[in-house]
């Protein structure tokens, strides 16, 4: 099970992409490019935390940071980092881990949804995510600026087969929890373990058959209202930060 990405320099955009990063990992931070025209608040305050991590920070015009990205809604600021050695395994990356916190991705194929998810899995402490190769989208720079830092600092392994790799997670006394509408319990009903993998679907298309099957229980987010599904994001929060609150030790 290898982590998705080569370790040639990547970019980031956006202003909270980019300040995320320097704040979180200074070191990793190549160089910084600043539009020439940008001299608002948001660019006079990233030029300060740049200068105080020492990362070299140039002002240019408009159109070269649109040559990195084709175009694209980099705000007026581009950053080139590098991305570190991380764990290469699911092995490496629980190693030591006593109870196991995983999101699982089945068909998530579009960056937006894929960048909040790695957002929210961060936030709630999941150390790692999982996507088979088939049927997931890579570490994109859209992916990396809408998970603003987390793209970089949450593991995301993309595996070849992910049923095998489900089996050897519950080898490892991981429980398998796939959140699905037509399940009979829902996530507050049903007896949640402290190691866990949670398991969802694309908006619309839900998990795959085998998939499925391959889970040890599955529960479903109670919808209260008119619409009929989250978006897997929102459902990706759902369930990791009812993971998170069953956790926390009492007051």
């Amino acid at each position: 099970m290898s982590r998705q990405g080569a370790r040639e320099p990547r970019v980031v955009f956006g202003f909270h992409a980019v300040l995320a990063r320097l704040r979180a990992d200074p070191s990793s931070v190549l160089e910084i490019y600043l539009d020439e025209t940008r001299n608002d608040a948001r660019a006079k305050d990233l030029a300060a935390v740049a200068e105080r991590a020492k990362v070299h920070l140039m002002r240019v015009p408009t159109r070269r940071l649109d040559g990195f990205y084709g175009g694209g809604r980099h705000q007026g600021v581009v950053a080139r980092i590098e991305i570190k050695k991380t764990s290469d395994s699911v092995d490496e990356i629980l190693e030591g881990v006593e109870h196991p916190l995983l999101l699982v991705l089945d068909g998530v194929t579009d960056p937006h949804n894929l960048g909040a998810c790695l957002r929210v899995a961060n936030g709630a402490g999941a150390h790692a995510v999982l996507a088979p190769k088939d049927r997931a989208v890579g570490l994109t720079p859209t992916v990396s600026k809408v998970a603003s830092g987390a793209a970089e600092m949450t593991p995301y392994l993309m595996v070849t087969n992910l049923a095998r790799t489900l089996s050897e997670l519950k080898e490892r006394n991981i429980w398998v929890v796939g959140a699905d509408e037509r399940a009979e319990k829902t996530l507050y009903e049903a007896d949640l373990p402290d190691s866990i993998a949670w398991v969802l679907g694309a908006e619309g298309e839900g998990m795959r058959r085998l998939t499925r099957e391959s889970c040890d229980l599955l529960v479903r987010i109670p919808m209260r209202g008119e619409v009929e599904s989250l978006n897997v994001s929102v459902s990706a929060g759902v369930c990791l930060y009812e993971s998170a609150r069953r956790r926390r030790a009492p007051a």
